[in-house]
């Protein structure tokens, strides 16, 4: 009874949908800070701007903010790796310990002395060259 709770909750599409809520509402402040206090400051030592918001094409009577979005590609690179590294590579870590190895199975041919193709074990001639096989 335990080991089919283990097993449902080990399955991919539990871990996956669990890893996209932790993704959306546990690092959201934590990203946010990150990408706010950290990050946007490094930037704006090096390029002289504290973020990319202030980035936007002008066309016609239109603006595109083009630096909102580079803020927002920005932050979903930080999630992806911390989710990757804090929770997908150890998760695959335990799941491969907690894996049986499977046992290698029987080998269900031989090879033809002869003409060196394969048949089947229970067979007394072979299907390719006709030569009795003992």
């Amino acid at each position: 009874m335990l080991k089919g709770f283990r097993d449902f909750i080990l399955r991919g599409n539990v871990v996956d949908l669990a890893v996209a809520v932790i993704l959306g509402a546990a690092f959201n402040g934590i990203v946010t800070s990150l990408v706010s206090d950290v990050l946007n400051p490094l930037i704006a030592a090096t390029v002289g701007k504290p973020d990319f918001s202030s980035v936007v094409l002008n066309i016609g009577s239109g603006h595109i903010k083009v630096g909102n979005f580079l803020n927002a590609a920005v932050s979903f690179l930080i999630i992806a790796s911390v989710v990757y590294f804090a929770i997908v590579l150890p998760l695959n870590h335990l799941v491969a310990r907690l894996k049986k190895p499977e046992p290698e199975a029987a080998p269900s041919t031989k090879t033809c002395p002869e003409c060196l193709s394969e048949i089947p074990l229970a067979a007394k001639r072979c299907a390719h060259c006709a030569q009795p096989v003992a």
